[in-house]
Order: structure tokens, then sequence, then C-alpha cells
């Protein structure tokens, strides 16, 4: 099976995000908003889907392999929840003016978002289309952890170390290096991974461009004047109708995926003939 080890490279990033997300979130002993939690819940669920499956088929275990197949299109649409919850928040806030760092940061998170959620629904549906390419299908799976891994990473880069900021932005900015600098760093990993492999390495050049989109918009943000009255407009949408969205565009992709990657139903006129 293709990507032997590939549960210890999403346990990497398991630890990575408690790393980078355990002093604003596991930690804190305040009340948090619903949305982290919503977010925190199926983003880890989905990392946990991701370790057991591949240690599932890893060593043969394919009614488990399956099953957990299953209850993904389940798990997918309500990650898909959580990210726009995620975004419903920033742009609340955005809204609010709640700080001075939201005003400039709030919409390079929010758009950042969107195109993180772009590239969830992207690779999960290819993953559907491709299961019965072994090598494909396990690739956009595992291509998913790294979408977001600028998120708790960037965070460990601030923390713990400094010094990899080579760009050293002031203020409010310093964070997008941060992000652009997790960005480029997944970028090269999935480049090594498409050599090793470039006629399965299509879910690891998806990858690179979705990341090097986000890098370069979040960093760009700040300076697109434009995206601060849409990001408010969108703010102004209730909350509902954004999160019903992002459900339903996860089970439109779980859906058409999984048809898409259906065998083709023989004609039986066809096969009388033969």
């Amino acid at each position: 099976m293709p990507y032997r080890y590939g549960h210890y490279f999403v346990g990497f990033v398991l630890a990575i995000t408690l790393a980078g997300f355990w002093a604003s979130y596991f930690a804190m002993a305040e009340p948090m908003p619903a949305a982290f939690h919503i977010h925190a819940v199926t983003a880890l669920a989905w990392l946990a889907f991701l370790v057991v499956q591949s240690v599932a088929i890893h060593r043969k275990h394919n009614a488990l392999h399956r099953t957990l197949g299953q209850a993904s299109f389940l798990l997918f649409p309500l990650l898909m929840v959580g990210f726009v919850a995620i975004i419903n928040l920033s742009a609340a806030r955005y809204v609010a003016a709640e700080s001075d760092f939201i005003m400039v940061a709030g919409p390079s998170f929010g758009i950042g978002m969107v195109i993180a959620l772009a590239a969830y629904l992207t690779l999960f549906y290819n993953a559907l289309k491709h299961r019965r390419k072994i090598k494909l299908h396990a690739g956009y799976l595992l291509a998913t952890p790294l979408i977001l891994f600028e998120s708790p990473f960037s965070r460990v880069i601030d923390r713990f170390i400094p010094w990899l900021n080579v760009i050293g932005s002031e203020g409010p900015r310093a964070v997008m290096d941060t992000i652009l600098i997790s960005d480029v760093l997944v970028a090269a990993f999935a480049f090594a991974l498409y050599l090793r492999d470039r006629a399965n390495g299509a879910p690891w050049l998806v990858t690179i461009f979705f990341v090097l989109l986000q890098a370069v918009i979040m960093w760009f943000a700040p300076d697109m004047p434009f995206l601060g009255p849409l990001f408010e407009a969108y703010g102004r949408i209730p909350g509902s109708v954004t999160m019903a969205a992002g459900a339903l565009a996860g089970i439109a992709v779980t859906y058409f995926g999984w048809v898409a990657g259906s065998r083709p139903k023989s004609n039986p006129a066809v096969a009388g003939a033969g």
C-alpha cells in the first residue's frame, strides 16, 4: 500500500496542532466562542480519522477502512461547518471592530479560510472520485492536513522558533509572515512528494496551488482595501445561512465525488452481443 508512514505524518500534524493551540485554546480556562469548539472538534476528528484509516488499510483491516470511509460522509460536511463557523466568527469581530488587530488581519483570516474550504472540497471530491486508484485516493486524503498546517505551525514559529521568521514585518503583518513561511514550507514538502511519484502526484500539485494561493493572498490582503467592505457584508449574513451553505457544499461534494468514482454500469445489450 502507498504512503506506509502516512499515519505518522498525520500524527506529526496533530502534535503541531496541539503545540500551536495549547496556550490559546487547549489550556484556556475561560469560556471560548462556540465556533472554536466546533472547529476544534471536527478538525481533530478529521485528523484522527486519517490516522485510523491509514493504520487500518496497512494492517489489512479492510472492513474497518470501508466503515470509516462511509462515516466520513457525515464527518466531512461537519468539518466544512466548522470552517464556516471560524469565518463567521472572524467576520463578526470585524463588523464589531473588536480590535485594531482584527481590523487589519480579519479579512486575511477570512479569505484564508475560504481558500482552505475550497481546497478541502477539491481534495475530498478527488479522493472519492479516485477511490479505486489507491495511490491517488490516499494522496488526496493525506494532502488535506497540509492545507491548514499554517494555522498551528505559524503559532509554533511565533512562540518557539521566532528566528524562522526571516521576513520580519512589524505589527499584525508579522502574523502574515509566519503564515507565509509555513505555507511555503508546506509547498516545498508537497513538491518533494510529487517528485517521488509524478505519475500519481496530482494531489500534491493541487496542494501546492492552494497553499501558495493562500500564502500570497493572505499576506497581501491588508493592502487590498476592497476586501474590508466585502468581509463586512459577509459578516451581516445570518450565520445559520452560511453554516447551512457550508454543510450543503460538503454534502454535495461527497455525493458527486462518490458518483464520479462509481464503476460505469455495463450495457446488457452490449454484453449480450459479445
